[in-house]
């Protein structure tokens, strides 16, 4: 199973990339919110793969969070990896999740190839409970999670619990760094010793 592509990018339309990785040419489907921030000459894709009896296709997103909306909407009834992209090059990450928890239909409708029925069925079952924890307040422009979403993801991997993380980033926002590197040392200093966090 295809999990990560790092490489260069031989080809790129809105929907579409190849990815060359060591001579081997990857064909990878994204959002066109992804293809936007593949500028670099070697870039990185979290990836997604969908195994059909008759085919094999590889699903890439630039963000880690993006993957996971994707995920969780492929649990939609009815749903495939086709249209659980379509759902995520319709609206910005930030607007789609606004609009799922706010069960906002007439927004979500005006997804192409996204009915009444369709609009209601992903607003009843990616509702509040199922979109709790995304860091909507955390994302930026064309979908971009900024670095609030990167450091809580960051923490998640090492094992730290979304309520530890919550209340440390109100403690990492009021000092004045930018770098992700600097803002994790400064939450893990926290999360181990609570209160004695002061970046010099």
């Amino acid at each position: 199973m295809i999990a990560h592509l790092r490489g260069k990018i031989i080809h790129k339309s809105p929907s579409l990339s190849i990815i060359d990785c060591n001579g081997v040419g990857y064909e990878v489907l994204h959002t066109p919110f992804t293809s936007e921030k593949l500028r670099a000459e070697v870039v990185s894709l979290h990836i997604h793969t969908h195994i059909r009896e008759d085919a094999l296709q590889l699903f890439g997103f630039a963000d880690v969070e993006e993957k996971r909306m994707f995920r969780d909407l492929l649990r939609v009834s009815s749903v495939g990896p086709k249209l659980a992209l379509t759902v995520l090059s319709g609206l910005p990450y930030g607007e789609l999740i606004e609009a799922l928890r706010s069960r906002d239909l007439t927004r979500l409708q005006k997804i192409p190839g996204i009915g009444k029925k369709t609009a209601e069925r992903l607003s009843l079952e990616l509702g509040d409970k199922q979109l709790a924890d995304y860091p909507v307040e955390a994302i930026g422009p064309m979908g971009a999670v900024s670095r609030d979403g990167e450091l809580e993801s960051v923490l998640l991997n090492l094992g730290y619990q979304k309520s530890e993380i919550q209340k440390v980033l109100s403690k990492v926002r009021s000092e004045s760094i930018v770098g992700l590197e600097e803002k994790v040392k400064l939450a893990l200093r926290e999360l181990t010793n609570p209160g004695s966090a002061r970046m010099n």
